[in-house]
C-alpha cells in the first residue's frame, strides 16, 4: 500500500471526516492577502497583519516542510442553524461554537496522527490548528478538499461549508492530490444572504461589516448603522455557510463538537444578567469564553435593542449603570430602541465616559427623530 493510502486510512480510523495532500504554497491567495491586509478590510484584526510573509507563503513559515496534510472534521449541525434567528428574545451563537472548543480535540488528533507517520516513514512535523501564521483554506484547496467559495470559506462536495482544518507539516516528500477546481458557478446564494452586505464582490469579504468580525473580533463598540442588521446573533454569523447548496452533502459531525443545550438560542435575558464569574463558568470550555464579559454582554444588549420586547427595560437600565464602558454604551444604545422619550429621559444619565455620553446623546437623537417621522410606535411587551 502506498504511504499515502495508509495515512488515508489511519486519518479515517481516527475520525477525520476527508483528508488530502499538498505541497506548502498558496499562491496566489498569499498577493490576494496583502491586497486585503493593505486595504485595511481585515478591521482589528491585526495578527492577520503580523507576520504576514508567514503566512502569505506556508514555505517561509517552515522552510524545511516537503508537504502538508490537510485534515477536514465536521461539525455540521443536526438542526437549522437559523431557526433561531426567529426567535427574537433568544440569542444566536454559530453552530462551531455551540460545542466544546475545537482546537484541542482537533489538535490531539492531528498529533496522533503525525506520531503514527513518524514510527512508520521518520521525517519531521509540526502541527497546527487556526492559532499558527498559516492559511489553511488556501493550502485546503491546494490539497484537494474544497474550493474558497463566494463567502471565501472553503466549500466541499463532500461536506458542504461545516468543517474544520488543520495542518500537518513534514519533511517526507508526499504525492500531492492535486488541487480542487471551483464549483461554485453563477450561484450567488451566500452573498445576497448576508445581512450586511459585508462581500463587495464574490470572494471578496470587508470584515468590516462582517456579523462574526464584529461579535467576536472587534474590540470597541459595534457601528451604530451595522447593529440593527445584527438582530440577534450574538457570537458570530451562519447565515452565508448555510446558504451553500453544497451543504446537501454534509456529514455527520464529530462527537467532539456535539451543542451543548445551554449554547443552542439560549434566552437573552438570562444572558444579560451573567457577571464574570457566571459568565466564565457558564462558556468554560467553549469559544465563547475567549471573548470577555463585557464583549459578550455588548452583543446581548444589540440583540435586545432588536427584539423590540418591551419586558427587558428594566434589565436594561441596571446595565447603563454597569462598571464597564462598552457594556453601559450598549445599554444606552439598548433603551434608545425599546423605550419612548418619558422612559429614556428618566433613565438618562450624564456618564464620564466620553463615548457612553455620546451613545446616550445620539439615543435622544434617534428617539426624537423617529417620533418627528411618526414612526415611535411603542415595542411590544412579552
Amino acid at each position: 500500500m502506498a504511504l499515502n493510502e495508509e495515512i488515508i486510512a489511519e486519518a479515517r480510523a481516527l475520525g477525520f471526516a476527508d483528508i488530502g495532500f499538498g505541497r506548502p504554497s498558496t499562491a496566489p491567495a498569499g498577493e490576494r492577502l496583502r491586497a486585503w491586509v493593505s486595504e485595511g478590510r481585515h478591521g482589528d484584526m491585526g495578527w492577520m497583519a503580523e507576520r504576514i510573509d508567514w503566512r502569505a507563503d506556508p514555505a517561509a513559515l517552515w522552510p524545511e516542510a516537503r508537504s502538508v496534510i490537510m485534515l477536514a472534521d465536521s461539525y455540521a449541525p443536526e438542526t437549522d442553524p437559523l431557526a433561531v434567528l426567529e426567535q427574537p428574545d433568544r440569542g444566536g451563537i454559530s453552530v462551531y461554537a455551540q460545542g466544546r472548543d475545537y482546537h484541542d480535540p482537533l489538535k490531539k488528533r492531528l498529533k496522533r496522527l503525525g506520531r503514527w507517520l513518524i514510527e512508520r516513514a521518520g521525517g519531521e512535523i509540526k502541527v497546527f490548528v487556526d492559532t499558527a501564521p498559516v492559511m489553511e483554506k488556501p493550502l485546503g484547496q491546494v490539497a484537494g478538499l474544497g474550493w474558497q467559495g463566494k463567502h471565501t470559506n472553503l466549500v466541499s462536495r463532500r461536506l458542504g461549508s461545516w468543517f474544520f482544518l488543520g495542518a500537518i507539516f513534514t519533511t517526507l516528500d508526499l504525492e500531492p492530490t492535486g488541487a480542487e477546481p471551483d464549483h461554485c458557478g453563477s450561484c450567488r446564494r451566500c452573498l445576497d444572504v448576508c445581512p450586511t452586505a459585508a462581500f463587495i464582490g464574490p470572494y471578496r469579504l470587508d470584515a468590516r461589516r462582517c456579523i462574526s468580525y464584529l461579535t467576536i473580533e472587534a474590540k470597541g463598540s459595534i457601528p451604530r448603522e451595522l447593529r440593527p442588521a445584527i438582530g440577534n446573533r450574538i457570537f458570530g454569523c451562519d447565515d452565508c455557510l448555510a446558504a451553500c447548496p453544497w451543504n446537501k452533502y454534509a456529514r455527520d459531525a464529530h462527537e467532539h463538537y456535539a451543542a451543548r443545550p445551554e449554547a443552542m438560542s439560549p434566552p437573552l435575558g438570562e444572558l444579560a444578567r451573567l457577571d464574570d464569574a457566571a459568565f466564565r463558568e457558564r462558556f468554560r470550555g467553549s469559544p465563547v469564553k475567549r471573548l470577555k464579559r463585557g464583549r459578550f454582554i455588548r452583543n446581548v444588549l444589540i440583540a435586545i435593542g432588536n427584539s423590540g420586547n418591551a419586558a427587558f427595560l428594566p434589565l436594561v437600565r441596571d446595565l447603563t449603570r454597569d462598571d464597564e464602558p462598552l457594556v453601559r454604551g450598549a445599554a444606552a444604545w439598548a433603551l434608545s430602541r425599546l423605550a419612548d422619550l418619558e422612559t429614556y429621559l428618566a433613565a438618562y444619565r450624564d456618564d464620564p465616559d466620553p463615548e457612553v455620553a455620546g451613545e446616550w446623546a445620539d439615543g435622544l437623537a434617534d428617539i426624537r427623530a423617529r417620533m418627528a417621522a411618526g414612526t415611535g410606535a411603542a415595542p411590544r411587551a412579552l
